[in-house]
C-alpha cells in the first residue's frame, strides 16, 4: 500500500493526528472499497498528496470548514487547469475530483469532517423501468459529446478524398488500379455530404426532384438546399447550403445515369457465374 509521509516522518504532533494519518487510513480501505488495483492506489495517493499540497500552501487544515475548503477547492482548479504544467502532470482534473470525493465521504461516514468541499446536484434518471435519484459532483468537468469529437477534413485532402471517389489519383488522371464501382455516383455524392453537412440519413434517401436547380452560371454565393422533414433529423425541415461546384457534380452525374438509362448500351461482357 501507498502511504503519504510529512517531511519531518511524523504522523502527529502535540495538535493530534495529521491530515496523512487520515489520509492513510482512507488509502488502506481502498482494496475493500472498489479500488483493488495498485495503481488506482497510487494514483489516489497523488491526488491526496497534491490537495494537502495545496492546503498548506494556503494553511487551511483538510477538515477546515465548508466556506474555507470550497474557496481551496476554487483556487485549486485554477492553478490546476491554467497553472505551470509541470505541476499537475501526476493525475488528470477528473481523476483529482474523484480522488478528494472519496476521500471526504469517507471521512464524513467516519465523523472526521463536518462539511466537504463539493457542490452536488441531484437529478432523477430511468433505473430498471424506475426512477432513482442520482448524484452529479458539480465539479466534474464537462464531458464532449459524441457529435464534438468529429474530425473534419482539411480542404486539400477532402479533395483528394473526392477523387479517390471518382478513381483518379493524386496527379488527377485515371488510376489504372482502381477497382471501385459507380466512381461517378460516388465522387458526386461525396461532394453533396461535404458540400452541404447532410446526415446519413438525408442524403441516402435523397430523391432527384428533391436537387435544386444549377443556376445559369457559375456564382460564388452558396445555393440554399432545402432538406425535406421526412428524412430530417428529428423529421424537422431545415435549409442547408452546397457550393456551384458540388451542386454541378451532382446534376452531371443525375443526367449521366438519366441518359445511360434511356440509351442503348450494353456492358461489352455480361456477369457469369463460374462454380468453384
Amino acid at each position: 500500500m501507498t502511504v503519504l509521509i510529512d517531511d519531518d516522518f511524523l504522523f502527529e504532533d502535540e495538535h493530534g493526528p495529521r491530515a496523512t494519518w487520515a489520509v492513510n487510513s482512507w488509502l488502506r480501505t481502498l482494496p475493500s472499497s472498489g479500488a483493488p488495483s495498485p495503481n488506482s492506489w497510487r494514483a489516489y495517493t497523488l491526488a491526496a498528496r497534491d490537495w494537502l499540497t495545496h492546503l498548506r500552501r494556503h494553511a487551511l487544515g483538510v477538515f477546515a470548514s465548508r466556506q474555507e475548503l470550497v474557496a481551496a477547492l476554487g483556487t485549486y482548479a485554477d492553478r490546476r487547469l491554467s497553472g505551470p504544467l509541470d505541476e499537475w502532470l501526476a493525475s488528470s482534473w477528473e481523476l483529482q475530483v474523484t480522488a478528494l470525493s472519496q476521500f471526504y465521504g469517507w471521512a464524513v461516514a467516519e465523523g472526521l469532517a463536518q462539511a466537504v468541499p463539493f457542490t452536488q446536484a441531484v437529478g432523477v434518471r430511468m433505473v430498471d423501468g424506475r426512477l432513482v435519484d442520482k448524484g452529479r459532483n458539480l465539479a466534474r468537468l464537462r464531458r464532449v459529446k459524441p457529435h464534438v469529437k468529429v474530425q473534419y477534413l482539411e480542404a486539400d485532402f477532402a479533395e483528394l478524398f473526392c477523387h479517390g471517389l471518382a478513381g483518379l489519383g493524386p496527379a488527377r488522371l485515371e488510376d489504372e488500379t482502381f477497382r471501385g464501382r459507380f466512381p461517378g455516383r460516388n465522387a458526386a455524392m461525396g461532394r453533396l455530404v461535404l458540400g452541404t453537412g447532410m446526415r446519413s440519413r438525408e442524403f441516402t434517401h435523397l430523391l432527384v426532384h428533391e436537387v435544386p436547380a444549377l443556376p445559369a452560371e457559375p456564382t460564388e454565393v452558396p445555393i440554399p438546399w432545402a432538406v425535406p422533414e421526412l428524412g430530417a433529423k428529428g423529421r424537422k425541415f431545415r435549409t442547408t447550403w452546397i457550393d456551384y461546384v458540388s451542386l454541378a457534380a451532382v446534376h452531371a452525374y443525375v443526367e449521366l445515369d438519366c441518359e445511360m438509362s434511356r440509351g442503348s448500351w450494353r456492358p461489352r461482357s455480361h456477369l457469369a457465374f463460374c462454380a468453384p
